[in-house]
């Protein structure tokens, strides 16, 4: 069984896609009307102008639940370790846990409760957009990248979850360089959303701060390079730009988080680059300040 932890866009989708192949899927959250609404209607996903709907059983209770052969952690990176705990007893050394979240820190997390050598780690550069409890529109489909957490770790379980994703639809390549890929996310990330978040502008308007973008992604690559990554400045800007080129009205994930007075990833993605340029005394001022701005804002919904 696969059991996917979190309900939201990206792990709706994905239990979606799985589901379709004839795969048994198990969602687990702790949004009851969400549980509620998957169990009595079912999922609904509009892709590539189809509407598919299926059902997935779901549950808030893990005791419920028994052994699964694989875990996708879907839920916010604050949330992360948590998730883990939530879900321990169900984990054997045989199951593979998998993490495709946004940010960097989410395999150090789960490390702290499963075995290293079981934990797959990736990110992935689809968009998958809510439109009401149970109702998910796949918006962007893009590239994703997987790989074992461990440095030395093996191929193997990294692999056999390519093949699950590319059946399902989902673009997947496997590689062992994962932590440069997931680096390259972050560099992107950290430059568009927390400044959607602050100011408000959907993707494709985000190019009139584009000189502001493209100064905080160059924080982040020095930070990524600095470690030893092998990553190209050039490279990552154009692709900031054809981000913002095809972007259009699309609200990037911090934006909608916003929007909705939810805390945001921002400790994951530019709290990741502010720690890891301190590690290798890279000074990362623009991206200070981007993580004490989105934290003052968060606090702003405090009651």
């Amino acid at each position: 069984m696969i059991l996917i932890v979190g309900a939201g866009a990206m792990g709706g989708m994905l239990a979606v896609r799985l589901a379709k192949t004839g795969e048994e899927v198990q969602l687990i959250d702790t949004s009851e009307p969400l549980v509620t609404q998957i169990n009595n209607e079912g999922l609904l996903l509009e892709r590539k102008g189809e509407i598919e709907k299926v059902y997935v059983p779901a549950t808030s209770i893990p005791d419920q639940l028994g052994e699964v052969d694989t875990v996708f952690i879907y839920v916010k990176g604050q949330d992360t370790l948590e998730a883990a705990k939530l879900i321990q007893q169900l984990v054997t050394r045989s199951t593979t846990v998998v993490t495709l979240q946004n940010g960097w820190g989410n395999g150090e997390r789960l490390a702290e409760i499963f075995h290293p050598e079981q934990i797959v780690v990736g990110l992935s550069y689809d968009s998958v957009k809510t439109v009401e409890l149970g109702h998910l529109t796949h918006t962007v489909i893009g590239q994703t990248y997987i790989g074992p957490y461990s440095d030395e770790g093996e191929m193997e379980r990294a692999d056999k979850i390519g093949v699950l994703l590319n059946r399902a639809g989902l673009q997947t390549e496997v590689t062992a360089g994962i932590k440069t890929e997931i680096w390259k996310k972050l560099i992107l990330n950290a430059a568009v959303l927390p400044i959607a978040a602050l100011t408000r502008l959907t993707t494709g308007k985000l190019i009139y701060q584009k000189e502001f973008l493209h100064q905080v992604a160059e924080e982040a690559v020095r930070v990524a390079q600095a470690k030893g990554y092998s990553i190209e400045l050039d490279e990552r800007l154009n692709r900031i730009d054809t981000l913002l080129k095809n972007g259009g009205q699309s609200k990037p994930s911090m934006l909608q988080d916003a929007e909705a007075k939810r805390r945001t990833e921002i400790d994951f993605i530019n709290g990741a680059v502010v720690r890891a340029g301190r590690e290798v005394g890279v000074p990362v001022p623009r991206n200070e300040a981007l993580l004490a701005l989105v934290k003052g804002l968060e606090r702003g919904w405090e009651p």
